[in-house]
This record gives C-alpha cells, structure tokens and sequence, in this order.
C-alpha cells in the first residue's frame, strides 16, 4: 500500500539538505519499525519519493513524501511512531493512506505557497507595498531563467497564481511543476531589479506553508487534502 507522509521542517535543521533529509527519514523508518516494502535486487532499498525538494535555508510545514509498505496499524499509530523518533525541527504532521489510483508524490505537484520575511540589510523604499503591487498586476512579466539547459526566456506572471502582503511578510502561491517552477526567492529578486535596488546576501527568509496538486476539478488542494 502507498503512504502519503507530511512533514514541517523549522528551525536550524533548515540548513540540512535534501539528499541528508531522505537519508534521515531512512533512517528513522528502521527506527520506528515501519513495515516499509524495498525494491528486488542485489542493492534493495526503501521504496520512498519526496513531493517537492525544499532550498538549503528554506523552512517549511508543507513538506510530503510518499512511502510503500507491506502493513500498518492506523494512519496515526505511524504518525505517533514516527514523531517518538524524529529530531528537534522535524515533526510529522499527518499521515494518510493513498488510493490506488493516486499518482506519487513528485509527479503529483502543482503549486507551493509561501511567506517570505526580509533581512533588516534589505533598504524597503516607503512605499514597497505599492510598488510590489503595482508589479504583481503587470500583464507580463518577462524575465529570462537559467535552468539545466541553459536560459530560458518566461513570462513570470503566469507562474505566480496569487501575491499579497501580510503585515511586513510578502505571501506567495507559485508554480511549482516539473517543467515550470518557480521560486519565491526568483520572483522577489525580479522585483527589486525592477527597481534597480541592489540586494544583500541572504535578503529573504523563506517559509513554504503547503505544497499543492490539481485535484478533478482542476482545483489546487493540498496534498493530502482531508474532507
């Protein structure tokens, strides 16, 4: 059966990376005697896939990924077990027992929102509200991105679905697909280029709040998305 597993990721452990995260909960499944399935062959290992890697720094309380097992007892005897032997930064948040039909993890990704604070070194002009708004509903954005294949020219409107500030924090719903992601960080930089502010190092504090699919009715939802 396939297991649908959400996690949050705060505090220092931000700092670990993806490749260690995977190696973690490796781990910490041997740990909670998990009845996980491996795969066949002369090197088995545990049949597991992360929704969304999260950027080194960033914290999160919408993390996923997905896990086969041979058994469980309850969706939340697994949560309880697993949390008994996470670390300081890492808790599980829900645990959910997928359908037959459901896709994995990574291939299930549509969106990602996030909340994005700013370093005190970042000089705000007074009216950066405005202004930030004033960008999000330009008809098009263009910018060129540099993927694994070289640069990319975009329109980066179509990749934000929703921008609003919230107190002093800066709150995004972005692309997030295989083919089309985009970053919080990517689109805040564009902005301040805009206004030809030169940045910092380390301008932005990045929190992903939840990671989405496109459910039948072409709806973004969570993903485990409860009743």
């Amino acid at each position: 059966m396939k297991v649908r597993i959400k996690f949050s990721k705060e505090g220092p452990i931000k700092f670990i990376g993806h490749l260690d995260v995977m190696r973690y909960f490796q781990k910490a499944i041997r740990r909670a005697d998990i009845d996980i399935a491996y795969t066949t062959g002369f090197s088995p290992h545990q049949i597991m896939s992360f929704a969304s890697p999260l950027s080194v720094g960033h914290e999160s309380i919408g993390e996923y990924f997905d896990v086969e097992l041979h058994s469980i007892v309850s969706e939340e005897d697994m949560k309880n077990r697993l949390n008994s032997v996470m670390v300081e930064g890492i808790q599980i948040l829900d645990v959910a027992v997928l359908d037959d039909k459901e896709g994995n993890a990574m291939a299930s990704v549509s969106a990602c929102d996030y909340l994005v604070s700013f370093s005190d070194k970042v000089m705000l002009p007074e009216d950066w509200k405005d202004r930030l708004y004033a960008f999000y509903q330009q008809e098009s954005i263009p910018v060129i991105k540099k993927t694994k294949k070289g640069e990319k020219e975009l329109n980066l409107k179509e990749g934000i679905y929703r921008m609003e500030i919230r107190d002093e924090q800066v709150y995004m719903l972005l692309d997030a697909g295989s083919g089309s992601n985009i970053k919080p960080g990517f689109v805040l930089e564009t902005f301040f280029d805009s206004l030809a502010i030169e940045l910092p190092a380390f301008p932005f504090r990045i929190k992903r709040i939840d990671t989405y699919k496109r459910n039948e009715e072409n709806r973004l939802v969570p993903l485990i998305a409860r009743a």
